[in-house]
């Protein structure tokens, strides 16, 4: 039956899969909202997912995917306004925070694939190989894809550390 082999993988892979697209899209709802996206499209046709390969791969190219597709729905449809909220930090935040926030606002300056290829290869610490799969693209492309995303990151830190001098 498909309902219950469905129902199970989710509940032992779900809150990885939620993970994964929090590190992607960098925002709770929109990973949540990512999941949900892939994980419906997913239902339908999961016993054809299963038998044609590894349903982890496909759902997580699912979940880039669904969040890029609603990235450029939003863009069409909506203008952004300013956050209506000023987060002020609290002067007790220990320092490996400091940094973390600082990681995960670079990585927000890289285009989507390329923030996919980074967060696959460092956090998911993935092969070239299945990282093409999920991205649908070649191993050489993930290659190239993390190698431009590197080379963007040290380039915004060398101006970054030449401003602040």
């Amino acid at each position: 039956m498909e309902r219950p082999e469905f129902d199970t993988w989710v509940g032992q892979r779900g809150a990885a899969l939620l993970r994964f697209a929090y590190l992607i899209t960098r925002d709770h709802s929109r990973a949540e909202e990512a999941v949900q996206d892939a994980l419906v499209a997913a239902y339908s046709r999961w016993a054809r997912i299963c038998r044609d390969g590894d349903p982890e791969s496909y759902v997580r190219r699912s979940i880039v995917n669904a969040d890029i597709s609603r990235w450029r729905r939003f863009f069409r449809r909506e203008s952004p306004t300013a956050d209506p909220f000023v987060h002020s930090p609290s002067p007790d935040h220990a320092v490996a925070q400091a940094e973390q926030d600082a990681v995960w606002a670079l990585c927000a300056t890289l285009p989507a694939k390329q923030r996919a290829a980074v967060v696959l290869r460092y956090y998911e610490d993935l092969p070239d190989a299945e990282i093409a799969l999920i991205l649908e693209c070649s191993p050489a492309t993930v290659r190239s894809q993390i190698h431009r995303a590197l080379a963007s990151l040290r380039t915004t830190l060398t101006t970054a550390e030449e401003v602040n001098r």
